[in-house]
């Protein structure tokens, strides 16, 4: 009695169908979960995949590569403001009564976004940008200077 192959079997997904397949569904910005999903598997089966055929883990990463360049490119984009055109086609009625068309061409601007900056700079320097830095160290190390000198000061007076 031989087996029947399910939708889910590893063998129709490392071939090079399948493996474009996968890295398009990356690509496309869904979850490993969504993935398995559309594979027929469960997650956990995905991620044992993954340890065994090289191949998938190397789609799964070319695909998702893609996805976060361009939502990189985004957010900097963002970060930094940027100018775009904007076109509208007017209908207006001319001296005869008659629908004559005008494009008129707009150049707006977006401002930089802080929230974008921060997110970036915190992200790309976070030694720099952290919320939490290690001049607050010092800070109490200072405080700590401070109150030794001025005990031998009080020492020398006495």
């Amino acid at each position: 009695m031989s087996r029947k192959r399910g939708p889910g079997k590893y063998h129709d997904w490392i071939t090079k169908e399948g493996l474009l397949k996968i890295e398009g569904w990356a690509r496309d910005g869904l979850t490993d979960e969504q993935i398995s999903h559309n594979i027929g598997i469960h997650p956990s089966t995905l991620y044992e995949w993954q340890k065994k055929y090289p191949e998938i883990t190397e789609a799964l990463k070319k695909g998702k590569e893609v996805v976060d360049r361009q939502v990189e490119n985004a957010l900097l984009k963002r970060a930094l403001g940027y100018t775009y055109e904007e076109v509208k086609q007017i209908i207006e009625k001319d001296e005869m009564g008659k629908d004559r068309k005008r494009v008129e061409k707009i150049t707006k601007h977006v401002i930089p976004d802080t929230t974008a900056q921060i997110f970036w700079l915190k992200n790309r320097k976070p030694h720099e940008w952290r919320d939490k830095r290690e001049i607050e160290t010092h800070e109490e190390e200072l405080s700590k200077l401070d109150k030794l000198i001025e005990a031998i000061n009080n020492a020398v007076k006495s």
